[in-house]
């Protein structure tokens, strides 16, 4: 296998946090280059990682440009998507990207053609195909034991939107940045996990979406600035095999770190996924007539246990499982935001087919 050096574009908190430990963690792939906008941050990063100042870039076409990258990692804020994944496809060079992939299902329908026009490899992070729960959910539902699937219930709650968390007009809070809030940055994880674990489409959404607090303190800390994206997400969804789903998402949920609940209903049994019940931990209930119809807590197999950055190195690699997402998966889930988003706006069904 091929060692694929990686050029990081967007040096925040997921980056920080999921991104680069994930790289350096990989045998298959190698930090060598950074970029972000915020010098200081730019400069904290390298040091941190050991990477040299002539490898470190406030713009992304220099990072791309670098003879040293083989690879382009982005976790930039939503609006500038786009332009670098492009760049990177236009390049000749792979790239895995943040969600949601672009700003609205136009961009996203152009820069699946760039791709494939480059012939590219692309992987978009939707995070929680990679837990070990949620992938021996998807296991068992593809196996036929529960039988058809009526129903599926999925939320998605965090609570550092509340009033009393104080969170100033970061760019999640903008649409011109952001495109969307809760749903976007939340809601769209969870409707890709429901159509990954059942295997499933969608096929229409009517929505509710809704701003609690209208005007959040600049970041400056001079006055306040309007709030133009939604605080929560209320969706009612139809998919393909007959399966009603429905979804609750917001950031105004006290006491929730990154808590996820999703109950799968079938002809012959139930599921439950966790996230976060337990703090970082993902759990799985089943009942069926092996657990005489209650609800028992199911150990999970080790090899649905994977990561999401070895993950990107196998695609990178030609060597992926098949589970990844990538453009397409990414135009499709923009094609969703973009109808839930209009369905709110007049008050009616969408139909996605």
């Amino acid at each position: 296998m091929a060692v694929y050096r990686i050029g990081s574009v967007g040096l925040g908190g997921i980056s920080g946090g999921v991104h680069i430990p994930g790289i350096r963690a990989s045998a298959d792939l190698k930090l060598t280059a950074l970029c972000d906008i915020d010098e200081k941050r730019l400069r904290e990063r390298a040091e941190a990682y050991g990477i040299p100042e002539d490898h470190c870039f406030t713009d992304y076409r220099n990072l791309i440009a670098c003879p040293d990258v083989d690879a382009v990692d982005i976790s930039t804020p939503n609006n500038v998507h786009f332009e670098i994944a492009a760049a990177a496809a236009r390049a000749g060079k792979p790239y895995g990207i943040e969600k949601p992939v672009t700003m609205d299902t136009a961009e996203a329908v152009e820069l699946a053609k760039i791709t494939e026009d480059a012939g590219v490899a692309s992987m978009i992070y939707f995070s929680y195909r990679y837990k070990a729960a949620a992938r021996y959910l998807r296991s068992l539902l593809l196996s036929g034991r529960f039988g058809a699937i009526h129903h599926v219930s999925m939320q998605y709650y965090q609570a550092w939107g509340l009033r009393n968390a104080n969170c100033p007009l970061v760019w999640r809070y903008v649409k011109s940045i952001a495109a969307s809030g809760a749903l976007g940055d939340l809601g769209c994880h969870g409707l890709d996990l429901v159509s990954f674990v059942t295997g499933q489409q969608y096929t229409s959404v009517v929505s509710h979406l809704g701003t609690i607090v209208d005007e959040r303190r600049l970041l400056n800390g001079e006055g306040t600035g309007k709030v133009d994206v939604d605080d929560f997400s209320n969706i009612l969804a139809e998919m393909t095999g007959g399966i009603s789903a429905t979804f609750q998402i917001s950031r105004f949920n006290y006491g929730r770190g990154n808590y996820q609940r999703m109950e799968v209903y079938g002809e012959r049994g139930a599921l439950v996924y966790h996230l976060d019940r337990i703090p970082g931990v993902d759990e799985l209930e089943i009942a069926d007539e092996s657990t005489g119809g209650k609800y028992v807590t199911v150990e999970i197999p080790q090899e649905m246990r994977v990561d999401q950055m070895q993950s990107f190195a196998d695609v990178l690699n030609g060597c992926g499982d098949g589970l990844n997402a990538d453009i397409h998966d990414g135009v499709v889930n923009e094609r969703l935001l973009d109808a839930i988003i209009e369905s709110s706006e007049i008050k009616k069904w969408v139909s996605l087919t």
